[in-house]
């Protein structure tokens, strides 16, 4: 296996700006695919229960759980694992 360049590739800090872009919208009105069902919507159709220690968003076809958060005092995780994409509307 040859090496690659140096120069090929960025560190993660090169998605700082693209990502600043993207979670700066209302991504209720994003487009979520469920990975169970293939059932397509936006995010705000989703059945969310909490908040309890987190809040989990189930699909409203199949009821399998498709996204996760819980916030701590000082950071947020997201798990997303249940969604095949998340399609996000931008500003023109």
């Amino acid at each position: 296996m040859t090496e690659p360049e140096q120069d090929s590739y960025q560190d993660g800090n090169a998605l700082a700006g693209p990502l600043r872009e993207i979670f700066a919208v209302d991504v209720t009105a994003a487009l979520g695919q469920c990975v169970h069902c293939g059932l397509s919507g936006p995010i705000a159709s989703l059945r969310v229960y909490g908040p309890g220690p987190g809040m989990v968003a189930r699909c409203p076809g199949c009821e399998e759980v498709v996204l996760r958060l819980v916030r701590g005092p000082d950071s947020a995780w997201l798990d997303m694992r249940g969604t095949v994409n998340l399609r996000i509307p931008l500003p023109g």
